[in-house]
């Protein structure tokens, strides 16, 4: 099979790493990108160990997550920036998937999310989220922040009593009830450590804000249990354990993950699941929201490095690369993956040149974890919580938000606050469920005031020359679809008496759906009834194909096709033409 049959076929072939390699790559860009690798990764180390812990499992996922989904993605990608690994977009859909189903249900519906993607890409879907309303993405995406906030209250404020409801409202409620139980110590040390990235980023300094703020509290956590044992700061190796060789150690394993099957980890009563048509059926809507999120996210941050570096992606090669990541990575305890705009960012700026950085901050994160593990389980659930409230700040699209409820038409408004409540109140699916129907009501109710019929007139600077008095001569103007075509034809249907033809110009419809046939043949039955004769004139190429199709074009005596104004002209200055 020819390759390039091939590439037609499955968008995974059309990856950036071939193009790269295609077009030359040299040992300065290998340099650029080995920078940018560093600088990437220093930054997914501490954020990959916290969304881990946000979304309920145990932190060393998360770095599974970001050198196992992380490698294949930027090996396999349709776009030479994107930096992917666990994000904070996921972790309001991860986290009650894993209290209900445990570590192994979420690996299992991330699997099943990656086999959707595989299938959205290869379906040439990719190109569909251009059609989700920006107010839908901005209202999800600042609903999911707050959520994310919400998220780190327990551990911001020290809570240990309470397990964190999935729910938001029940949430708030339950931190509420045990204030009483606020640790003073956890939360000075983590407002501390949002203090030291706040003011890191006001100074400009050159450090990652989140490698200072999680080098801060890792510090102060060490000194306040040395010297200070009864403060009682709980760190990754308090809350965490795992088992080598029937031995207990807290904190991270500095090992490879163990290739296994998903169902084979515990449920939520800690036992291994049991893979069966009815835990399909259950985590499928879960599943599908992953694929979704996950989507939206991973082609909105290549749309944004594209802007950034003046590249192009491949936005089906993109969906099918997160496919295969989000395939693999469960297969080795990653949970699920997606495109992360800040680490893309950063990327970026450090110089990347080429899906290769992305590939080299997946190594240096498994480089860390061997290495590094002991020093990691030192950091402060608290501290960790710090980080991803300033997550959250960052991207609660907060500026935007206030602007489209500032300037943008209501029914814009209306979109934004809808999805952004619906997010926060229920979840995310349900909101950009909701948000896209919506969103295409109103735009087919703006579209039905772009499509209209404009009588032209004597006197008229278009009206053609020499048109009879009994014949009126109509544009027809706009798309004639479901929404507007029956307010189009409407206006066909008021023509005044004594009216012997009509001349419908159709050179301006540039398409018509299946509505628009249904009103234009009950306005055409509506003027054959009446004695009028009609000529339709000019139709587009596809217009036109689709009229002689439905057979709309040619009737006797009744109706009759011209491809210009001028033959039916000709035709209707004779008296008998009709």
């Amino acid at each position: 099979m020819p390759f390039k049959t091939i590439k037609r076929a499955f968008p995974p072939f059309a990856s950036a790493v071939r193009d790269t390699l295609r077009q030359g790559y040299s040992a300065g860009d290998a340099r650029h990108d080995a920078l940018a690798a560093l600088a990437v990764g220093i930054i997914a180390v501490p954020l990959s160990l916290a969304l881990a812990i946000a979304s309920g499992v145990p932190p060393q996922h998360g770095l599974y997550t970001a050198f196992v989904a992380g490698a294949v993605i930027a090996l396999a990608g349709g776009s030479r920036f994107n930096v992917s690994g666990p994000t904070a977009a996921f972790v309001v859909i991860l986290f009650p998937i894993a209290q209900n189903h445990g570590l192994g249900g979420l690996l299992v519906a991330g699997l099943m999310a990656g086999l959707m993607q595989v299938a959205l890409g290869w379906g040439r879907m990719g190109q569909l989220i251009q059609f989700i309303p920006h107010p839908v993405t901005t209202g999800f995406t600042a609903g999911i922040a707050v959520v994310i906030a919400s998220l780190q209250l327990r551990d911001l404020l020290g809570l240990r009593d309470i397990q964190g409801s999935e729910h938001f409202t029940a949430r708030l409620t339950e931190i509420g009830g045990h204030l009483g139980q606020l640790h003073v110590p956890e939360l000075a040390l983590g407002v501390a450590t949002l203090l030291v990235m706040v003011g890191w980023r006001r100074f400009g300094l050159p450090a990652p804000p989140y490698l200072a703020g999680a080098l801060f509290a890792g510090v102060a956590a060490w000194v306040l249990k040395t010297w200070w044992p009864e403060a009682g700061i709980q760190t990754i190796a308090d809350r965490f354990h795992y088992t080598i060789d029937g031995v207990d150690h807290g904190g991270i394993p500095p090992l490879l993950p163990a290739l296994q099957w998903p169902w084979h980890l515990p449920g939520p009563d800690g036992a291994p699941l049991v893979l069966s048509l009815a835990l399909v059926r259950e985590l499928m809507g879960p599943a599908f929201a992953i694929a979704m999120l996950g989507s939206i996210e991973s082609l909105l941050c290549a749309v944004i490095a594209d802007g950034m570096t003046g590249k192009k992606h491949d936005p089906d090669a993109e969906l099918v690369a997160q496919g295969l990541g989000n395939v693999v990575a469960p297969l080795f305890g990653g949970i699920p993956a997606t495109g992360a705009l800040a680490r893309t960012a950063a990327s970026i700026r450090a110089g990347a040149r080429s899906p290769f950085a992305s590939l080299g901050h997946a190594l240096f994160v498994l480089a860390v974890m061997l290495t590094l593990a002991p020093l990691l389980s030192w950091l402060p659930m608290c501290g960790l919580a710090a980080l991803l409230l300033k997550v959250a700040w960052n991207m609660s699209e907060r500026r935007n938000f206030i602007r489209i409820v500032r300037v943008a038409p209501r029914g814009d408004v209306l979109l934004l606050l809808l999805c952004f409540g619906l997010t926060v109140l229920f979840d995310m699916v349900i909101a950009v469920s909701t948000g896209v129907v919506l969103g295409s009501l109103i735009f087919m109710h703006r579209m039905s005031k772009v499509s209209m019929v404009n009588l032209i007139g004597e006197g008229h600077p278009e009206a053609p020359e020499g048109l009879p008095k009994d014949v009126r001569f109509y544009e027809i103007a706009g798309p004639l679809f479901f929404g507007a075509a029956e307010r189009a034809m409407n206006a066909l249907r008021n023509h005044d008496r004594g009216v012997r033809a009509l001349i419908l110009d159709l050179s301006s419809v540039p398409t018509i759906d299946a509505s628009g046939l249904v009103a234009l043949e009950e306005t055409l039955d509506d003027l054959t009834e009446a004695g009028i004769f009609v000529a339709l004139c000019g139709a587009q190429p596809n217009v036109l194909r689709v009229l002689g199709d439905a057979g709309y074009l040619e009737q006797a005596g009744t109706r009759r096709y011209f491809p210009t104004t001028e033959g039916a002209l000709r035709l209707l200055r004779e008296p008998a033409a009709s």
